[in-house]
């Protein structure tokens, strides 16, 4: 162990505190569960990039994604739920209890575990983008499209993923430009195909962004893109080669170069993970999908689970269902110790 185990056993650990993991634990908190949250490296997850949240239901307005964060944090407080800060660096799932080990050196214990530490998206690294994700800068153009009716905007990005969002925000833009550092597309060939006859998508091969113009109070306004035309600009910029630099008027900038599944401290379990990190679930015994892992009492809720919709609405209904799953499953395992013969000494 890497440090001092609280002799305390949890009836459920929840890792995240995203709209998946505050669904997870109101529901869990409702059910007399005593959840413990574990608020991460970036607590209330992607969400709290996002100012205007327009999508999620019962908020006709809208709402902020900070706010919707507090407000679910408050609401799973109010029903008994605990929060605390930590990293989970490893987990030994062998035998219960569990045992979650903390980058601060603790180690907590739990009967049933649920994983909605969520997924990061990929930045590109250019200036800027720290000061202006969530003003103007987005990596969801479903969640964010709307905003930019009439403006000019970029995709960054040469698969499916970034194909989808050029197709999509092409219904709000006046032109979307996809950005590419090289000139083949890793995006399938039917999805190439329909960006490339779209009349409002164009293409900037061999070209990488490199700076965002702006502040969060005008938005994005501008951005520098170096291309060279051999491709990967960034790289021979680097190395001293001669590109070239080309500054452009936009309204905003969208970055889908792929995500990445908080789901590192679970390698080396028993927890099945597919070929980018994503927890996979499986189906009870009468074939119904559940949101358990391939680990008894693991569940997987939110992003970490879903590489297609990652959508906060989609994500707290994951939450709810983990945290049902993980009472029927706590249930379950008190009727079978409670029947369970004393071992008499």
């Amino acid at each position: 162990m890497n440090g001092p185990t609280d002799a305390t056993v949890h009836d459920v650990v929840i890792v995240g505190s995203g709209v998946a993991g505050l669904s997870a634990a109101v529901y869990a908190a409702r059910a007399d569960l005593e959840p413990l949250v574990l608020e991460g490296p970036e607590p209330g997850g992607q969400l709290t990039l996002t100012t205007d949240v327009e999508n999620y239901l019962g908020f006709p307005e809208g709402i902020g994604g900070m706010e919707l964060i507090g407000n679910g944090k408050a609401q799973a407080e109010r029903f008994g739920a605990e929060f605390t800060h930590g990293t989970v660096e490893n987990a030994t799932l062998e035998e219960r209890p569990y045992e979650l080990d903390l980058s601060n050196g603790e180690t907590l214990r739990t009967r049933a575990l649920i994983v909605a530490s969520g997924a990061s998206a990929r930045w590109v690294g250019a200036d800027g983008e720290d000061e202006l994700m969530g003003y103007g800068l987005s990596t969801c153009a479903t969640c964010d499209g709307a905003f930019h009716r009439g403006d000019d905007v970029l995709v960054v990005g040469g698969g499916d993923s970034a194909m989808e969002e050029a197709l999509f925000l092409a219904k709000f833009a006046d032109s979307v430009t996809i950005v590419h550092r090289r000139e083949e597309l890793r995006a399938s060939e039917i999805m190439a195909d329909r960006a490339r006859d779209h009349d409002a998508i164009e293409f900037r091969w061999n070209t990488e962004l490199e700076a965002l113009h702006g502040s969060q109070e005008a938005g994005v306004t501008g951005a520098t893109l170096v291309s060279h035309p051999d491709g990967y600009p960034s790289e021979k910029a680097d190395a001293g080669v001669d590109v070239e630099r080309e500054s452009v008027d936009i309204g905003g900038v969208f970055y889908a170069i792929g995500h990445t599944p908080n789901t590192g401290f679970l390698e080396g379990t028993a927890v099945e993970r597919d070929e980018n990190g994503y927890l996979l679930t499986r189906a009870d015994a009468a074939g119904r999908a559940t949101t358990e892992t391939h680990v008894e009492g693991v569940f997987a809720a939110g992003d970490v689970a879903d590489p297609h919709y990652r959508q906060a609405i989609t994500a707290a209904g994951t939450g709810s269902m983990a945290a049902l799953d993980a009472e029927a499953f706590l249930e379950t395992l008190e009727r079978e110790e409670a029947a369970a013969p004393e071992i008499s000494t």
